[in-house]
C-alpha cells in the first residue's frame, strides 16, 4: 500500500519586529531552537519580504521623495499621494493600469502587481513612509539560506513571499518573490496522467505554491508570523530563481 501523501507547516513563534540590519537569519534560527521547532534537512522555509525588506533599510521616508512631473500626473490621475507615486514608479518599468484608486505596474523583477509592491502596513510610521520590496530577493533568499546552512548544518529550501492579487479574480494569494534552493517551477511536460496521456502543457509554480501554502499561516494583518516552515514535501534541491515564474513577454496574450 502507497503512503498517503502529507506534509505540515507551521510558524515560527516570538520574531521580534525587524529593524535595519537585523541579522534575520540568526533570529529566525534562534527563535525556532527556543520554540523546540528546529529546521530538518528538506524544510522549505518561506519568510515574508516585508521583514527582509526591514532588515535591508528599504523602508523610505515620503518627506525625502522629490515628485517629477510624470508622478504628479499619474497621482492626480489615480487620487493617490504623489511621493508613493513616484516612488512606484521608480521601482517599476512600465504601467499596466490607471485608474482613480487603482495603479498598476510591471516590476523592475518582472512581476505585475499593484503599486509596484510598495506597502504602508506593519511599518513603524506607516503613514508618513513606505517599504520598499528587496533590491534582490533570490539573492537575499540565498544569502539567508547559506546562513542557515552555516548555523545549523542543514539544507533547505528559501521562498521569499509577497501577497499579491489576480487578474479576473478576487483576494491576494501568497507568491515567491525571492526562491534559493528549490526549483521556482516543476515542469510536468513528458509524464503521463492517469489514463496514459501526456501531459504536454503542464508546469507547476511550485514557489507560488509554498508561499500560498504559508500565507495561511502567515496573514497580512496582525498575526505577526512572518517565518513559516513547510515539512514533508518531496523538495529536492535545485537551483531556482523567481524570475522562472514571470511569463516571457512574446507568451502574454493580456500585455
Amino acid at each position: 500500500m502507497r503512503a498517503i501523501p502529507s506534509f505540515s507547516a507551521f510558524a515560527i513563534p516570538d520574531i521580534p519586529l525587524i529593524q535595519p540590519g537585523d541579522d534575520i537569519a540568526s533570529i529566525i534560527s534562534d527563535r525556532a531552537l527556543a520554540a523546540g521547532l528546529p529546521l530538518a534537512e528538506g524544510d522549505v522555509l518561506v519568510v515574508s519580504s516585508k521583514i527582509v525588506s526591514k532588515a535591508e533599510g528599504r523602508q523610505m521616508a515620503l518627506a525625502a521623495v522629490s515628485v517629477s512631473s510624470a508622478a504628479a500626473e499619474l497621482a492626480a490621475e489615480t487620487d493617490k499621494d504623489p511621493r508613493l507615486v513616484e516612488l512606484v514608479l521608480q521601482e517599476a518599468t512600465l504601467v499596466s493600469r490607471a485608474r482613480r484608486g487603482v495603479l498598476v505596474t510591471q516590476h523592475r523583477l518582472g512581476f505585475v502587481s499593484a503599486n509596484s509592491g510598495l506597502d504602508q502596513s506593519n511599518i513603524e510610521s506607516g503613514d508618513d513612509s513606505a517599504l520598499l520590496l528587496p533590491l534582490d530577493p533570490d539573492a537575499s533568499a540565498s544569502d539567508l539560506r547559506d546562513a542557515l546552512r552555516e548555523a545549523l548544518a542543514v539544507e533547505v529550501g528559501v521562498v521569499i513571499s509577497d501577497s499579491h492579487g489576480r487578474p479576473f479574480r478576487v483576494g491576494n494569494v501568497g507568491v515567491a518573490i525571492g526562491v534559493a534552493g528549490i526549483a521556482a517551477v516543476r515542469d510536468l511536460r513528458g509524464r503521463t496522467d492517469l489514463y496514459g496521456r501526456k501531459l504536454e502543457v503542464t508546469q507547476q509554480a511550485h514557489a507560488d505554491l509554498l508561499a500560498s501554502a504559508a500565507h495561511l499561516l502567515c496573514g497580512e494583518a496582525d498575526e505577526g508570523y512572518p517565518a513559516i516552515v513547510i515539512r514533508g514535501l518531496d523538495v529536492a534541491a535545485a537551483p531556482g530563481s523567481a524570475s522562472d515564474l514571470n511569463r516571457a513577454p512574446e507568451h502574454d496574450l493580456y500585455r
